[in-house]
């Protein structure tokens, strides 16, 4: 097996039901159809463009925010025409290089020429192929999956630190010192930070990212925070693009964030009796996680799709591959944890990561607002409701019908709470 690549093969045993690939043995609140179904945009890269992907492109809208539809048009007529189906596929990330080569260099163009918001806008376009270039995962530990696929990160970091610096709040990157790694861990934990200029102590968001969305995604929610007089601290979760924790140490991530607290206290920016963690989709598991672990540092927490029990099930991992995500699921959350075959992964992780197992969640935690949609198809809403019967009394609001993270709607609950919070703190 080539490095950084894992078979997708399955194996047998492993916890949670019976893993059979016939008809579920749960009843799962998305319902049996749902849940056995398998989506049409699977069928190749003509079908996850006609089905699933155009539209957000064309309203620039995630996972092709900051972009323009005709950026991505022709790179994905490129594809079809051409019969580029493997995502993973070095074939797949090259057909984005020209188009966002090009970009960046009218970025340049307009750069040196002083026009600040045309080059910060190209950049930002630039950014957004190499973004989807880079799809659906990338990781460096212990090894980097996809070398191609991490030119095309590099160059989306390097063209989104030229747009921030067009800003009136820049965005800047500090190499934090994990004071506390342990084992496998690597030094230094990169994160973005933005603050606001005229405030001492600033209230803060840590901003946990996901599967496939990383420091350079994320500029909305940084300015909105930064309209609030917030500041922003976003940083990658284990096994995912920077890094440094092993990902498949299950207490990596507890070291983690108390390196980065304990940096954040020293750093002079933060108020640190006003510190709040967002944590999304995939970063949701480590918001629930920190709520709990460092719950008298936080004043309260926001898990946003979050996958903590029922996620790793067996049976929901021998499904969740048909579902809503654009590629296949699974391959990349073994890689994520640390396996080296799917197989291995859903034989045993839940046993190793599921917060219920590990007996995370049976501890108080600070404030937790969970969020999700009811139908969501790659973290179950079970998750979600499964923590109301554990630790400290819980927050939440479901959306009926929407699928992963409650979107459209979530928003409009998200940001009211986070205001009370922060107020009352």
């Amino acid at each position: 097996m080539a490095p950084g690549k894992v078979d997708s093969g399955s194996q047998a045993g492993g916890s949670g039901n019976n893993g059979s690939s016939g008809s579920s043995s749960r009843h799962w609140i998305m319902g049996t159809k749902a849940f056995e179904a398998r989506m049409s945009h699977h069928d190749g890269i003509k079908a996850l463009w006609e089905t699933k992907w155009k539209f957000p492109c064309s309203k620039s809208v995630y996972p092709f925010h900051d972009g323009q539809y005709e950026d991505f048009e022709p790179i994905f007529d490129f594809l079809i025409r051409n019969n580029i189906n493997d995502g993973t596929s070095t074939e797949y990330t090259s057909a984005f290089f020209p188009i966002a080569e090009d970009l960046t260099k009218r970025a340049d163009a307009a750069s040196a020429q002083g026009s600040t918001d045309t080059a910060s806008d190209f950049y930002l376009r630039a950014c957004a192929v190499y973004r989807i270039a880079r799809f659906p995962y990338i990781t460096a530990f212990p090894e980097v999956n996809c070398p191609v696929k991490w030119q095309a990160w590099e160059a989306q970091k390097e063209v989104y630190m030229c747009a921030a610096s067009k800003w009136s709040a820049p965005v800047t990157e500090v190499m934090v010192p994990h004071t506390h790694r342990a084992g496998k861990d690597r030094e230094s934990i990169p994160v973005y930070v933005l603050t606001p200029s005229d405030t001492a102590k600033c209230p803060t968001v840590i901003l946990f990212t996901g599967l496939d969305g990383y420091r350079p995604d994320n500029t909305v929610r940084c300015e909105e925070f930064l309209k609030r007089g917030w500041g922003s601290v976003t940083v990658e979760i284990p096994g995912t693009a920077d890094c440094p924790a092993d990902s498949a140490d299950p207490d990596s991530p507890d070291r983690l964030w108390t390196s980065l607290l304990e940096w954040m206290g020293k750093d002079g920016r933060f108020d640190m009796k006003k510190v709040m963690v967002w944590g999304l989709s995939s970063g949701g598991y480590y918001a629930v996680r920190i709520a709990h672990t460092h719950k008298h540092q936080l004043v309260g927490a926001i898990a946003q799709g979050a996958g903590c029990h029922y996620f790793y099930d067996r049976e929901w991992l021998e499904r969740a591959d048909g579902h809503e995500y654009p590629f296949q699921l699974t391959p990349a959350m073994a890689m994520k944890h640390g396996y080296k075959s799917v197989g291995e992964y859903k034989a045993g992780v839940q046993k190793k990561f599921s917060l219920l197992e590990t007996g995370i969640i049976q501890k108080p935690s600070t404030r937790l607002l969970l969020i999700n949609g009811t139908l969501d198809g790659l973290m179950p809403i079970e998750d979600s409701m499964m923590l109301f019967e554990y630790g400290t009394p819980k927050e939440a609001r479901f959306f009926t019908g929407a699928l992963h993270m409650g979107y459209p709607m979530a928003n409009a609950a998200v940001y009211p709470w986070m205001e009370s919070v922060m107020c009352s703190a």
